[in-house]
């Protein structure tokens, strides 16, 4: 059965988005995009919220270097979800929204999850802020596969072995220094500059130059969203924010729309396509 959906949300974010003209339109996912996707969030309220059942001290460098093993086990638990996943309505609507405002004017995507979902759904103006599941890198500085620039297909090394027998010897190492290899991805004690592949300089480039910031599916709990915040109110623009929980606004000057983004977001692209 097909979810209702809520008139006056779609005409005024349909509203909204045609205001933007040929101006620079940014959207900013977080995980909350990729539930109906079967994909957990960090720090949603869904029952399998990541953070319920781990803390964030395994999301760091520093415990990759103490314990490289258990590292690799929990993202391996962690991605084998988020790599088998496939992309849902909200993903696809985004899409359409992107071709739709390049048309008339600029459009920059810049998601804080690591799944492919949106590359897959054909995203192409598209920032990966905090890396991606289906790459890894050296951690050594200065080998040609590690930061600033280097990374590797996480589908050329087969894990399969380490899972059968986790011992640091069965783990994927550097093909150039043989080093252990991480995850290509943003932990909590790295910074956004640190790797070329997150962009950070054309993230900070759309928070000053978007005439309309949409947030979806994001807690706003990390500091690239609050990048995003500070910026868009200090320069008055307009900041909707979709999320289908009752929680309130971060802040004075956000707007929020309660609805699943698989509902909503849809419907508005059949309205702008009309």
């Amino acid at each position: 059965m097909s979810q209702a959906v809520d008139a006056g949300q779609v005409g005024h974010l349909v509203k909204a988005l045609r205001q933007v003209g040929e101006g620079h339109l940014v959207v900013i996912t977080g995980a909350g995009i990729s539930l109906a996707s079967g994909i957990a969030t960090f720090r949603g309220t869904d029952p399998d919220a990541i953070w319920q059942k781990d803390v964030t001290e395994l999301g760091t460098f520093r415990y990759f270097q103490h314990d490289p093993v258990g590292s690799w086990r929990w993202y391996l638990s962690r991605f084998s979800q988020v790599l088998g996943a496939q992309p849902n309505a909200a993903h696809r609507a985004l899409v359409d929204l992107e071709r739709w405002q390049l048309q008339r004017g600029r459009f920059t995507l810049i998601t804080q999850n690591v799944d492919t979902l949106h590359e897959d759904a054909g995203q192409q103006e598209l920032v990966k802020v905090h890396g991606s599941a289906n790459r890894i890198r050296c951690p050594r500085e200065g080998c040609a596969n590690g930061a600033p620039e280097g990374s590797l297909p996480r589908s050329d090394f087969d894990v399969e072995a380490f899972l059968a027998r986790p011992e640091t010897e069965r783990l994927p190492h550097c093909p150039l220094c043989g080093d252990i290899l991480r995850q290509h991805v943003l932990w909590f004690d790295e910074y956004y500059g640190e790797h070329r592949d997150y962009q950070w300089p054309r993230v900070q480039e759309a928070a000053w130059s978007a005439d309309l910031m949409l947030f979806v599916g994001t807690s706003f709990s990390v500091g690239v969203t609050d990048l995003f915040l500070r910026q868009g109110l200090g320069r008055g623009i307009a900041l909707l924010s979709i999320d289908p929980s009752d929680a309130a606004a971060p802040m004075a000057g956000l707007e929020v729309l309660n609805a699943k983004a698989e509902v909503l977001l849809p419907a508005v692209g059949r309205h702008l396509q009309g």
